[in-house]
């Protein structure tokens, strides 16, 4: 890595920033001081150029070096955006970021504040499957004493109890686990009687 790490990273961030493809820009709250990166020349589109830039970022969020680095860019902020995104992939990576994130106990604690387990929750209703897992693990990690009725609530229990069922072995393996350490045994019986009365609930993810 010939830049520093810090710049290296925020050129990454910089390069998130770029004008989309209707020619807008996205809101940029983010502390760059990078005037300019390079522009993506080659064969890829440029949604798609966007994918790798939020795919690499994820993948620094897994180095607990980087943490205080990702902090001070707001990727953290960046990343809870991207949960509402229509494009499945960086939803999927935003996810995937989150998850190695908050292992910290400041950034645990920095998701929390910035009301990101609703967005979370609601990523366990995608169809992709990565983005699904993510979610449930990063719900395991942000549960503490505080949090525990919002990570817990009555339609995440209800969801696990599906996904425990699922013919996914990855999925309902995490889901059980998440019912056994996380859930109280009135809680699951709970959202297993309101099971039995509605056929509504979050769908399972795509194999």
């Amino acid at each position: 890595m010939e830049l520093g790490r810090l710049e290296y990273l925020q050129a990454l961030v910089t390069e998130f920033q770029v004008t989309d493809s209707t020619g807008n820009k996205r809101r940029c709250s983010l502390p760059l001081s990078v005037s300019s990166v390079s522009s993506h020349t080659g064969p890829f589109s440029l949604a798609e150029a966007k994918e790798q830039v939020l795919a690499n970022l994820a993948n620094f969020a897994y180095d607990p070096s980087n943490y205080e680095y990702l902090r001070q860019l707001q990727v953290l902020d960046l990343f809870l955006d991207m949960l509402t995104e229509d494009n499945e992939s960086l939803v999927e990576f935003a996810m995937g970021g989150l998850c190695n994130l908050c292992l910290d106990k400041t950034n645990k604690e920095y998701i929390l504040e910035a009301n990101g387990v609703e967005p979370i929750i609601n990523c366990l209703s995608s169809s992709n499957e990565e983005t699904v897992v993510s979610a449930v693990t990063t719900l395991m990690f942000l549960t503490t004493p505080r949090s525990r009725a919002q990570t817990t609530a009555l339609p995440v229990v209800e969801c696990m109890l599906r996904f425990s069922l699922s013919a996914n072995t990855r999925l309902s393996n995490l889901a059980s686990i998440f019912l056994q350490d996380y859930c109280s045994p009135p809680q699951v019986e709970e959202a297993r009687n309101l099971s039995r009365h509605t056929a509504v609930g979050i769908p399972l993810p795509k194999d």
